[in-house]
């Protein structure tokens, strides 16, 4: 199988994963984001919950990069 193959079945079992997660844990609205309601007008901002997503990320790149 080629390189890219390989690569396209990791990202999609990446994605499945992602996905069941997804259905039973809620993320967002953790403490440091920012809800912000006025009238018909609300605002959003998740901070926190950007923060996280970025590290976790970081570090699966970082095992990945060291994996190969």
């Amino acid at each position: 199988m080629s390189g890219i193959g390989k690569t396209l079945m990791l990202l999609g079992v990446i994605i499945f994963v992602l996905g069941l997660v997804m259905q039973f844990v809620k993320i967002g609205r953790l403490p440091g984001d920012l809800l912000f309601k006025k009238g018909n007008t609300t605002v959003y901002f998740p901070i926190m919950t950007s923060i996280i997503v970025s590290v976790v990320l970081s570090l699966i790149f970082y095992v990945i990069g060291k994996w190969k």
